[in-house]
């Protein structure tokens, strides 16, 4: 069995989030939303759950926090070719998001956005050779590039 991920997220305007993450593909899954929350699916094994601020503290004690000021976490999903990267980023930027840092080490590539609550993503892309950790094969593909 596939592991699965759930990203939760609280958000302050569950439709508006909705509205947003659907709109550059992702999906809503109607037998996991209401009012409270929203059921993201982004892969097969890839879901974002969009809760309300009173839904979230359901889960937690701890305050909900500022995503536009403080800095928690980043989601980073791996897409299957570089240019995929651009399509996802730009349409989230069109639904509103704000552009993040980019990186582009030729043999990894990434672009970053924010939510409209603020929260982070990182769109990104590795070349097959790089996964395999053979640093002389992508060295004799890219030039003396190395990872961070």
């Amino acid at each position: 069995m596939a592991t699965n991920v759930f990203i939760n997220l609280p958000v302050s305007d569950l439709a508006r989030s909705k509205e947003f993450y659907t709109s550059f593909g992702w999906t809503l899954d109607p037998n996991f939303s209401n009012d409270d929350a929203g059921a993201v699916t982004i892969s097969d094994t890839i879901f974002l759950m969009i809760l309300t601020h009173q839904h979230w503290a359901q889960f937690t004690d701890k305050p909900v926090a500022d995503a536009h000021a403080t800095s928690a976490v980043i989601n980073a999903i791996s897409v299957d070719a570089p240019e995929d990267i651009d399509s996802l980023v730009d349409r989230a930027v069109t639904a509103g998001a704000a552009e993040g840092k980019a990186q582009d080490l030729g043999f990894m590539r990434s672009r970053s956005f924010s939510d409209p609550d603020g929260h982070a993503w990182e769109v990104m892309w590795m070349d097959p050779i790089a996964q395999t950790g053979d640093w002389e094969a992508v060295q004799a593909k890219y030039g003396d590039q190395q990872p961070a």
